[in-house]
């Protein structure tokens, strides 16, 4: 039945005198008195209800799409599937109430969208057991606008999701998945695979409002072995593993890819969901090249695997301070980012002997083959230039220590800087001396011209 059909019947019923052969008549009469051209049979037959004193009104599609919504559509109800959903939140109003909300981002065969869930709705059982790729109907939301202008579909007191049983021709999580090589600028809501490349890093910060944030930040390589940053705002160490070994294949449920600088960077957010790939967690072996103590008291710790795979250990506790700068460790920490491992009271570590794990000898790389990326080096070098202090001033007025140095090996020259409290690790050298330089990094400098940088990992030990 077409809706004009809907609709005809509807003014019958409210008017059981006339027959549909006399509304027909009335339409006609309609069209002709308003002119050819104005009037489809479907309006005319709104204002013949209103002549009529008759109420009817569209039939209401009982499903919609989301490239369909518009802001201020109500009692909107439509079938999709679970992207990623984040915890629920609490904030507080301007009058000093509380509420709750919970985002949820869904999609269907063309669009995905934000879904927010507000106060009880936000933990409803239903609601908190929702997993990604679920088939679920939302029942009688209404639609607003984001602060981009995007609709976001909204769960109030008078709206629900139901999980549904029924067939769908969405598709599936893991036909969406796409290679994280594959990604281009501009994708969002997008999922993305590969191999989790180097450490997983986490910080807290302060924003230009003044309000407090974090992040995670690591590099996810594609099928065609390029690495891609990634990064993950607002998300807590405690939503995800606290053991993600180095290349360990994840998969990202809910991001978007953007330019930052001219590089391709991928960024979730708090509903963005990280999955990993099972993992065993088994010890784990290296040899430590270097030791040091950070401003806290911690001792920072580089080491080596057998597969000359570099660890940057931090240990809260200082469980490892009887061992020293060669000796082979095994150990069980409590946490594993990547290339970053934490050691604490708790962390079982033990000296091994016998393993065949690369010396810092066995590492070194000659400065002509030094390259501005993520790696960290491993070099012998004479000072040609001795270390020069200074301070120097940044864009927010902060003054700060730098020390640098110029240093040679048999392949090119290279400057080596070292900031804040690293810069006192250059301070005791001299010119002529020859050192060996363990854990540095390298960036581009001045005129595309690459240097070393010193980190809280790095040692300078002098040769004989």
């Amino acid at each position: 039945m077409t809706e004009f059909d809907l609709l005809l019947t509807k003014l019958l019923e409210q008017k059981p005198e006339l027959s549909k052969s006399d509304v027909e008549s009335m339409i006609a009469q309609k069209k002709e008195k308003i002119g050819a051209g104005y009037l489809t049979d479907q309006g005319a037959l709104f204002l013949v209800a209103s002549d009529l004193g008759v109420a009817i009104s569209e039939p209401v599609k009982s499903e919609i799409s989301i490239k369909d919504l518009y802001a201020g559509a109500k009692e909107v109800t439509l079938q999709t599937r679970v992207l990623n959903v984040s915890p629920a939140k609490q904030f507080s109003r301007k009058d000093g109430s509380q509420f709750m909300l919970r985002n949820m981002t869904v999609y269907d065969n063309d669009s995905a969208v934000t879904v927010k869930m507000w106060d009880e709705k936000a933990n409803l059982p239903d609601i908190v057991n929702l997993k990604p790729g679920n088939l679920i109907k939302i029942i009688k939301a209404y639609v607003k606008s984001d602060l981009n202008g995007e609709p976001t579909i909204n769960i109030g007191s008078g709206s629900t999701i139901e999980i549904a049983d029924t067939e769908s021709n969405i598709p599936s999580l893991d036909s969406l998945t796409k290679d994280v090589s594959d990604v281009k600028e501009g994708e969002k809501n997008i999922i993305v695979s590969g191999i989790i490349d180097g450490s997983i890093n986490y910080s807290e910060f302060t924003n230009v409002r003044g309000q407090q944030g974090n992040s995670l930040r690591f590099r996810l390589q594609g099928k065609d072995g390029r690495s891609i940053r990634v990064v993950m705002w607002n998300k807590n160490e405690s939503e995800i593993p606290k053991v993600i070994p180095p290349q360990t294949k994840a998969r990202l449920l809910g991001v978007k890819a953007k330019l930052n600088q001219q590089e391709l960077e991928i960024h979730g957010n708090e509903s963005t969901i990280l999955e990993i790939a099972d993992i065993k967690v088994q010890p784990i072996s290296f040899r430590i090249l270097s030791t040091s103590k950070s401003e806290n008291g911690n001792t920072m710790i580089l080491g080596v695997s057998k597969e000359k795979q570099l660890f940057h250990i931090v240990d809260t506790a200082n469980v490892t301070s009887s061992f020293s700068q060669g000796d082979m460790l095994e150990c069980m920490p409590s946490k594993v980012y990547g290339n970053n491992i934490t050691i604490d009271s708790d962390s079982f570590v033990r000296k091994i002997e016998g393993e065949d794990i690369p010396q810092v000898s066995e590492l070194r790389t000659k400065i002509a083959d030094v390259k501005p990326d993520n790696n960290y080096y491993c070099i012998e070098a004479i000072i040609l230039k001795a270390p020069e202090r200074r301070n120097v001033q940044t864009k927010a007025g902060e003054s700060i220590s730098l020390s640098e140095m110029f240093i040679e090996d048999d392949t090119g020259q290279i400057w080596i800087k070292g900031w804040r409290n690293q810069a006192r690790l250059l301070d005791e050298c001299s010119i002529g001396e020859i050192i060996s330089v363990t854990g540095v990094t390298a960036k581009p400098g001045l005129e595309g011209r690459t240097e070393l940088l010193v980190t809280p990992f790095s040692s300078i030990k002098k040769k004989n």
